[in-house]
């Protein structure tokens, strides 16, 4: 798991579940691809500079034309939205977690 920060994000228009396509920096590790479920919460223009945990070292998987090279992390709140995890504060891009 790495932390990295979002750089794009946009609508995924061909998600049969509402979800964004988002570009997430990893610093060293460069910049990668993740589609998330993550719109009950979160607006694009609140998603753009946010730091993320992600998991990455996953198979690339293909989800409605997109090829989603990482996971981006969350938790459940009570009604079942995601709620993302990240640092309270700036720490290097592509930091591992431990």
């Amino acid at each position: 798991m790495r932390v990295g920060k979002i750089v794009e994000a946009k609508p995924h228009p061909k998600a049969r579940k509402p979800a964004y396509v988002l570009k997430i920096d990893f610093g060293p590790y460069g910049i990668k691809t993740s589609s998330a479920q993550i719109t009950d919460l979160y607006k694009v223009e609140d998603l753009i500079g946010r730091l993320v945990i992600c998991a990455t070292n996953l198979e690339p998987k293909n989800i409605a034309g997109v090829i989603s090279e990482v996971l981006v992390l969350g938790v459940p709140d009570e009604e079942g939205r995601v709620v993302l995890i990240g640092p309270d504060r700036d720490v290097p891009l592509g930091g591992e977690v431990f």
